[in-house]
């Protein structure tokens, strides 16, 4: 009798071990198959990731506008396991540390100032050669092609890649002091720029001091005469009223700005194909709208600042803007060779 208890509790030890054994294997694989982690990126399913797109100017502009193209596009083709979160205005990180949280990965997508990248590589100095492009499609072009590829793909020593060019346009000349057909007529004109080496020497160039000033603080500076002019698009020269305080505008397009959209490297590659593809037709979708949006806008703008009639606008003819292509020149043959003589020739092809 005591024989038969000792093998009924072995067998009945026996049996819970076996039991414990299979729950906890099915445990492992539940929670293996919910993370969604290694096996999202190896299989066929659409990854659950949560993206966050910065960048520094507000809803009413073509940047916004290509970011909730994006989004909206990410988000219904994923079926809501993708979710986007665009953040304007500096919400999230500003100019001065947008790029080295893209690098560590704590946002997956910025939108800077091609401006602000010339340190990063001098193929960014592309957007302020003067009189590169003769239109937004010339420099979309170039951005699309080999050579516009070939300085995104100089950032993956920094872990990013350079995805697309959206446009903000072509810039053009606002002042205080008289009307500007030649480039006499800058001569001790101070102007606010953007910044960087290039523009300085192009305002140097034409015998005018170049100032960087926050574009925040630029209507005050304006109005104060702090500064006796400005260069910019038609959308931020309207939308911020700077016709208020500048009596000339000089349709010139002989500079632009231009934006970068980029990501981080391990974000892009840690996603599997399914997800890759969605992102890459919601960056293409995005791009597709910033740039529609920024013509139309720029467009609108005109109009906008003829209606008003508060600033006297004077479009240069073909010939005035050969007078200052042959004054500047020397600045473009220079910076052809820094940027790269190459890249410049690809460029100017765009115009054909």
């Amino acid at each position: 009798m005591k024989k038969i208890q000792k093998l009924l509790v072995v067998a009945v030890t026996l049996l819970l071990v076996f039991s414990l054994a299979a729950c906890g294997s099915s445990s492992k694989e539940t929670s293996s198959s919910s993370s969604g982690g290694e096996k999202g990126k190896s299989g066929d399913d659409i990854q659950e990731l949560t993206i966050k797109i910065s960048h520094v100017v507000a809803e009413n502009t073509p940047k916004q506008a290509g970011a909730i193209a994006m989004k909206e596009y990410i988000e219904k083709e994923s079926g809501g396991k993708i979710k986007v979160q665009v953040y304007p205005n500096s919400q999230l990180f500003g100019d001065k540390d947008e790029y080295q949280n893209l690098v560590a990965n704590n946002v997956q997508f910025i939108i800077p100032d091609m401006s602000k990248m010339v340190g990063n590589d001098p193929g960014f100095n592309v957007p302020a050669m003067p009189f590169l492009f003769k239109d937004d499609a010339a420099a979309e072009a170039f951005w699309d092609g080999e050579k516009g590829k070939e300085i995104f793909k100089r950032l993956e020593k920094d872990g990013v890649l350079g995805l697309a060019m959206w446009p903000n346009g072509a810039k053009h000349m606002t002042n205080n002091k008289k009307a500007i057909s030649k480039p006499e007529d800058l001569k001790g004109l101070k102007i606010r720029t953007q910044g960087g080496q290039l523009l300085e020497e192009i305002y140097g160039k034409l015998n005018a001091g170049s100032v960087s000033i926050p574009f925040n603080e630029l209507y005050t500076a304006l109005q104060q005469g702090t500064v006796d002019g400005e260069e910019n698009t038609f959308s931020n020269i309207e939308s911020k009223k700077f016709d208020e305080v500048q009596k000339y505008t000089t349709v010139m397009g002989h500079t632009r700005v231009d934006y970068a959209l980029l990501t981080n490297t391990k974000f892009w590659d840690s996603l599997n194909e399914k997800t890759k593809e969605i992102v890459q037709k919601g960056v293409d979708q995005g791009t597709k709208v910033a740039r529609e949006s920024a013509k139309k806008l720029n467009d609108e703008s005109l109009k906008k600042l003829k209606d008003r009639g508060q600033t006297k606008i004077n479009e240069l003819s073909p010939a005035e803007i050969e007078g200052f292509k042959k004054e500047l020149q020397p600045i473009y043959d220079e910076w052809a060779k820094k940027i790269g003589e190459d890249i410049i020739k690809d460029a100017e092809s765009k115009n054909k």
